[in-house]
């Protein structure tokens, strides 16, 4: 018997389940008036099972006909089922040759899935891919790659993913519902923090057949999941070591993607070789992308020697972050030559941006008004002007230059709303927009911020004595150490150092190793870091990551400034649980009120576009996505050769 209260996808599976013949038997004689009731009886289950079976052929082409090649997070995908390539895409690009990116930093393991080690992110996508894949001109739309179609209801409460058939790992074994089930559960135990916390939402996880899987979502009430287990980077269950998977390791990983991990030299390169026998390069969605025979990746330990190795052609390009270099930096041969050029593409994300970071773990950081305080002793108008030639801007929240940021915007009506169970949680002046990032007349020396963060010192508890700032109740010095990793980090630390002497504090500045740092980041070891939370246009449960409470005191999270606060989880929340674009925009800003009314962080720059240095051996397309650039998207200009 088929449970009327079941759903329709389990009706189908049941349904499809093979049936057993039933055992000849032998019977004794039925009596004459036994047998009207046997017909009876059999008339009516036999119209029961003619119209049981109508109704499982109907819920089954319901949920054929439910399946779609791509799945938005608001609206409907940009792009038809028929769709050809991306529209940001050179479809007729030509393939071979070698792309060579320059890193900054280094590497001891080859599993970017985990916390432990340092690894290079570029492995997902180029080796290990996921059921769906972004479309890089919408805010947050996914298009079929491993899984050819996905379904879901109105409510999102399952999602159910049909792997496409010829998908296959790169060593010719096909991807199935068993790995994708493997994958899942493996990071929910093994994986990353945000990993373990978006899988862990999943009521259920079930192989309908070899090439579905279906998830329920029963509870999870929270719409974006759908499209989070699309983007699950999916390992293969006969060549992943579970009991090992934690472990920093330099043994690749096995995917499925357009590249092989190649020759590793450890913390030095790693060589991605096409892999010949790629299973999607055919897809619509790779039209156009993976051009290169060979991507490698060099590591540099430091700034200006990767500068360096740029200006002679041992690197391809260089996305610029430093207004120096960018002003003055690009005059070596190759420039001169037109061998490198310089070029500025439009971002319509929100602009990546800089910020000094209070660990509000910390003692010295628990109070907000030592954190404002502090906050108004930065001179960004003294550092744009004589470190960065006035090419940076800052804004005052998370999502500057968008249609996100609540940064001198006066809170409409649902952003209200939504705020009203927290009326202490926002600043009024932050709440109508008239809260301004302090401003000084860069001299480096201005009184007006000073007197008015003294003033906040005060209210706090502390006063200057001797030239010192000291707690009152114990005469202790107010003191704590800024970590950095880069010479740009540095010289930040030490300009405002300079502007925390004019109060009577002295900071220390400590340099570490990109490895040092990265792990005391991670373990939040630190008073203060410089720190950029890189936002889209449509950000959802990575927010939680960055700024939820549950997140603050989990080691690997990137909520680095120990965020706690309701009123942060219930706009996080919120905007989960949106369906229109204008709900979801007032809940996001509703959330850059909040963050911004708890002076978690000195805003200290963001970039107005992304400064691009290339060598012309290698092409891009002349229209950019949404995002920017995309280096998956160039190939090897025709009679080039690599010096």
């Amino acid at each position: 018997m088929i449970d009327s209260c079941m759903g329709p996808e389990r009706i189908i599976a049941l349904w499809g389940a093979k049936r057993r013949p039933l055992a000849r038997q032998r019977t004794a004689p039925v009596h004459k008036s036994a047998w009207g009731l046997a017909l009876v009886v059999g008339l009516a289950f036999g119209v029961a099972v003619s119209l049981s079976g109508i109704g499982r052929a109907q819920t089954q082409a319901s949920a054929a006909n439910s399946a779609r090649h791509a799945i938005a997070m608001h609206g409907e995908p940009a792009l038809p089922a028929n769709f050809t390539h991306m529209p940001y895409v050179n479809p007729a690009a030509p393939k071979g040759g070698r792309l060579v990116f320059g890193v900054l930093g280094t590497f001891d393991s080859l599993n970017p899935l985990i916390v432990r080690g340092t690894s290079l992110q570029q492995i997902r996508g180029y080796v290990i891919e996921s059921l769906l894949s972004r479309g890089n001109d919408e805010p947050f739309t996914l298009y079929g790659l491993l899984a050819e179609s996905v379904e879901t209801d109105d409510a999102r409460s399952y999602v159910t993913f049909h792997i496409n058939p010829k998908a296959a790992f790169s060593d010719g074994k096909p991807v199935t519902a068993e790995d994708v089930l493997f994958s899942r559960e493996l990071l929910r135990t093994k994986g990353r923090p945000n990993h373990r916390l978006y899988y862990a939402k999943v009521a259920k996880a079930e192989a309908l057949d070899a090439h579905t899987v279906r998830f329920d979502l029963t509870g999870a009430n929270d719409r974006e999941l759908p499209l989070i287990l699309g983007l699950m980077p999916i390992l293969p269950k006969h060549a992943t070591d579970e009991a090992s998977f934690e472990e920093t390791s330099m043994t690749p990983l096995v995917g499925s993607g357009p590249y092989r991990v190649g020759a590793v030299r450890p913390g030095a390169s790693i060589v991605f070789e096409r892999n010949p026998d790629y299973w999607g390069r055919e897809l619509p969605i790779n039209r156009g992308l993976w051009n290169f025979d060979e991507v490698r990746f060099d590591f540099f330990r430091e700034a200006n020697a990767a500068f360096e190795a740029f200006k002679r052609g041992l690197y391809d390009f260089r996305v610029e972050i430093e207004p120096l270099r960018w002003s003055s930096g690009y005059d070596f041969p190759a420039a001169q030559s037109g061998q490198v050029v310089k070029e500025v593409i439009a971002n319509g994300s929100p602009r990546p941006s800089e910020f000094l970071v209070f660990n509000s773990r910390r003692p010295q950081f628990s109070d907000i008004r030592v954190r404002e305080a502090l906050s108004l002793l930065f001179d960004f108008e003294w550092i744009n002007q004589n470190y960065f030639f006035s090419l940076y801007q800052r804004s005052g929240g998370f999502f500057a230059g968008s249609e996100l940021s609540s940064y001198g915007v006066n809170a409409n009506a649902r952003e209200r709303e939504l705020l009203k169970p927290f009326p202490a949680e926002v600043r009024a002046d932050i709440m109508d927009g008239t809260f301004k990032l302090p401003a000084s007349d860069s001299s480096g020396r201005d009184r007006e911020t000073l007197r008015r963060a003294l003033g906040l010192f005060a209210q706090a508890g502390y006063e200057v004595s001797n030239r010192v700032l000291r707690k009152k109740a114990t005469g202790e010095p107010f003191t704590f150490e800024i970590l950095t990793t880069t010479r740009d980090q540095e010289r930040i630390a030490l300009a405002y150092a300079r502007d925390l002497k004019r109060a009577g504090i002295t900071p220390l500045v400590r340099v570490v190793d990109a490895v040092q740092f990265d792990q005391r980041r991670l373990a939040y070891d630190f008073d203060m870091i410089q720190n950029r939370w890189d936002q889209s246009l449509s950000p959802g449960n990575e927010l939680a990551f960055y700024f939820g409470s549950s997140a603050a005191e989990n080691q690997g999270t990137r909520n680095y400034m120990g965020v706690k606060s309701a009123a942060v989880d219930a706009m996080i929340a919120a905007l989960l649980q949106t369906r229109e674009r204008g709900d979801f925009v007032a809940a996001i800003r509703a959330l850059d009120r909040v963050l911004m009314s708890g002076f978690y962080v000195i805003p200290v720059f963001n970039m107005p576009a992304q400064w691009l240095g290339r060598w012309v051996r290698v092409e891009r397309p002349k229209r950019s996505a949404l995002t920017g650039n995309l280096p998956e998207t160039w190939w090897q200009a025709a009679d080039t050769r690599r010096e």
